[in-house]
């Protein structure tokens, strides 16, 4: 494909998918996604060597999270992005909401704090710092729903209904910094939903559905207005190449129309990993609670029958 500038391509031919996925790498991307799966497999490797298990499908959640980026930003998708708002908008849902998902789910703190050696006494290493970090007043704030709702909220209407965007979609750099925020964004929202690794902020099951539903319209609602629009809404798209053979209108239609869809996919995703999780956790507990009537024989059990029998005595 031919680039020019900022990798816009002013003489893209009609978009297919065969061409949405010729490899065309953004150089940052394809490097922070090799990265992110090497040290990703040193954790794994680490434990392994040491005898410890890793599941499986932690490792498998975790590459298909950052691959889902590569996907995005090292195809042809990435060219066609910057000139057509549908596929653009593809981009942005999946990084913000199918990648953090993903990568979450592979638990990369908890490998992390488990892979790195500590430092010993009095010194601090990468473990130690990832510790204070993790329970700075910092990450409390940014975790928190009162911070990462509005957050999630603004990434939308804040940037897409206002010339910020068209700024960004200006340079390279620019579209670089979007879509790390797009990542970022989606990361601190979801984190303390999944509840997979360890944070400042672990509200209870309930709380955790109902953060991610307080969400979630403000994506539909999103999708509808770019699909009831009149006239195209973001002057980046306001005039795709010729070539394309599209039209503004029409193409800003189908983005809102993906942008309504993906409020609802991730949803599902999440609440059916929640649930799992929340009867893994009963299960836990109901076994935890068993051993302790093994050891103790029944001792509550005891005690309660001798209150009663002490109650009965009382009352003759």
């Amino acid at each position: 494909m031919d680039h020019s500038g900022h990798g816009m391509t002013m003489d893209l031919p009609p978009f297919t998918l065969g061409r949405g996925l010729e490899w065309s790498a953004d150089p940052f991307f394809l490097v922070a996604c090799l990265v992110g799966l090497a040290l990703y497999g040193w954790g794994v490797v680490r434990l392994v060597r040491r005898g410890d298990k890793w599941p499986v499908g932690r490792t498998v959640a975790y590459a298909l999270g950052v691959l889902s980026i590569m996907l995005m930003m090292c195809t042809g998708l990435n060219d066609y992005g910057m000139a057509m708002f549908s596929v653009h908008m593809v981009q942005h849902m999946v990084i913000s909401m199918v990648s953090p998902i993903l990568i979450l789910l592979g638990a990369p703190i908890t490998l992390a704090l488990r892979a790195l050696p500590t430092a010993g006494r009095g010194r601090k290493g990468p473990r130690e710092l990832l510790l204070m970090f993790l329970h700075s007043r910092y990450m409390r704030i940014v975790t928190h729903p009162a911070f990462t709702i509005p957050l999630f909220i603004a990434s939308l209407y804040g940037l897409y209904f206002t010339p910020l965007f068209d700024t960004l979609m200006g340079s390279k750099a620019g579209h670089i910094a979007m879509m790390v925020h797009f990542l970022a964004v989606g990361l601190v929202f979801f984190w303390p939903i999944m509840g997979v690794d360890p944070g400042p902020h672990r509200p209870g099951y309930l709380m955790r559905m109902l953060e991610l539903f307080a969400g979630m319209p403000f994506h539909a609602f999103f999708g509808i207005a770019l699909m009831m629009a009149s006239q195209p809404m973001v002057t980046t798209f306001e005039n795709p190449p010729a070539s394309l053979g599209i039209e503004a209108l029409s193409d800003q239609n189908a983005a809102g129309g993906i942008a309504w869809a993906f409020s609802e996919i991730p949803s599902v995703l999440v609440l059916i990993a929640l649930l799992f999780q929340w009867y893994a956790s009963e299960q836990r507990q109901a076994r935890r609670t068993d051993r302790a009537a093994e050891r103790d024989g029944d001792k509550e059990l005891e005690a309660y029958n001798a209150y009663l029998a002490s109650l009965n005595t009382q009352g003759r």
